[in-house]
């Protein structure tokens, strides 16, 4: 059976976004993902893609994720209910605000990566909007749900689309439609109208660019979609794409740089747990995780840059050169803006130092790399609104 024809096969299992039509009808070449048929690429290919998104503004179909209410009485209620699972602190999050986190095992593993977003309205206290990856929704609300007090629930949000725009013209594109868009700083969200059409965004993005994501009505998605890509600054994304994007800025990717034996320590996201939290524990793992932070992790994420043209891609063996094994790629590929190979990888924390000599495994050959700071692409979000 020929790749089309096994996609095809594939494909009727697979769940389809509310944008699915015009992947196709735009020629982008649809690949299982997820457990969704998603568009990796579109005719002008990823190189294309990833520049235009570093240039103007790339559109990316994002509904895969899950996206879900948390509703409590009051704010501190569902903040505290959530603080259970989470190590960052959610009581302190102000009104409008969003904030990166993760979900925890008993082991202080991650269970998955999240967005949480308070509403900025007063009559919205007590309720958080969660975005969380589509291949862990499954695994992520009987875990919320079996952790919450009887006064919070999780209500599932079935009917409304994810797009995120990304780039240096984003916001600008989307404001043409949305004017409230440019009044938003980053992580932070309100809902406003996008011809008269009512949405949910937020300053945030995947990309290390400025950008919003837009929670939209399922059967609105397309109309605005086809609004945004009449603007000659906003080019349609695949996953192709988002991924070469993601991974110059250092942003970890679930299921390849984050997993349940991980920790936030281990994966240098410490800036999520914030000082109330680190002080006062009570989280899941929260003695390993304490414990790490104090004394250092056994193993650390970094940044790799290779010396050579030949990418490395995950699983490569990270070595000392000529010498042992000290660590595995979880992420690698071309960086067209970088224009060099680029990677992510776990290694022995005496070899993670910045300016550290290591070696990449590929087909037998030993490729020089050297770890490197990231974001490898400098982020360019916006931390004030413009005027």
């Amino acid at each position: 059976m020929g790749t089309t024809d096994s996609h095809a096969a594939d494909a009727a299992d697979l769940k389809r976004t509310p944008l699915y039509d015009l992947h196709v009808e735009l020629g982008a070449r649809m690949v299982p993902f997820a457990g969704y048929d998603m568009p990796v690429q579109y005719p002008t290919g990823i190189m294309t893609e990833h520049q235009h998104t570093r240039a103007a503004a790339g559109l990316f179909d994002v509904s895969h994720m899950g996206q879900a209410w948390l509703i409590g009485p009051d704010h501190e209620t569902t903040a505290r209910a959530l603080e259970a699972l989470v190590p960052s602190s959610m009581v302190e999050l102000g009104r409008g605000k969003q904030r990166y986190t993760v979900l925890l095992n008993a082991d202080g593993g991650i269970v998955d990566d999240l967005m949480v977003t308070r509403p900025v309205a007063a009559a919205d206290d007590g309720r958080l909007f969660l975005v969380v990856n589509a291949s862990r929704k499954d695994v992520d609300y009987p875990l919320i749900r079996a952790a919450l007090p009887a006064n919070v629930r999780l209500e599932l949000i079935e009917d409304r689309a994810l797009i995120a725009v990304q780039g240096p013209e984003a916001v600008a594109a989307v404001a043409a439609h949305a004017p409230k868009a440019a009044e938003l700083a980053f992580m932070t969200a309100d809902w406003m109208d996008f011809d008269g059409i009512r949405c949910h965004v937020s300053r945030s993005g995947y990309t290390g660019e400025d950008g919003v994501e837009m929670s939209v009505p399922a059967d609105k998605a397309e109309a605005i979609t086809r609004a945004l890509l009449a603007d000659e600054r906003v080019k349609p994304i695949g996953l192709g794409a988002r991924d070469s994007l993601r991974l110059e800025a250092g942003l970890c990717l679930y299921g390849h740089d984050l997993d349940e034996t991980t920790s936030p320590v281990e994966g240098d996201i410490t800036f999520i747990l914030q000082k109330r939290r680190r002080e006062e524990g009570g989280f899941p793992g929260a003695a390993r995780i304490r414990r790490e932070l104090a004394d250092g992790p056994a193993r650390k994420r970094v940044g790799l840059r290779l010396d050579g043209r030949a990418p490395a891609r995950e699983g490569a063996e990270i070595k000392v050169p000529g010498g042992d094994t000290v660590g595995i790629v979880t992420s690698g590929g071309f960086g067209p803006t970088a224009s060099v190979p680029v990677a992510m990888g776990y290694v022995a924390a005496a070899h993670a130092a910045p300016g550290t000599k290591l070696a990449l495994v590929v087909r037998g050959k030993e490729l020089e790399a050297t770890v490197v700071e990231m974001p490898i692409v400098p982020h360019r979000y916006v931390r004030a609104a413009r005027a």
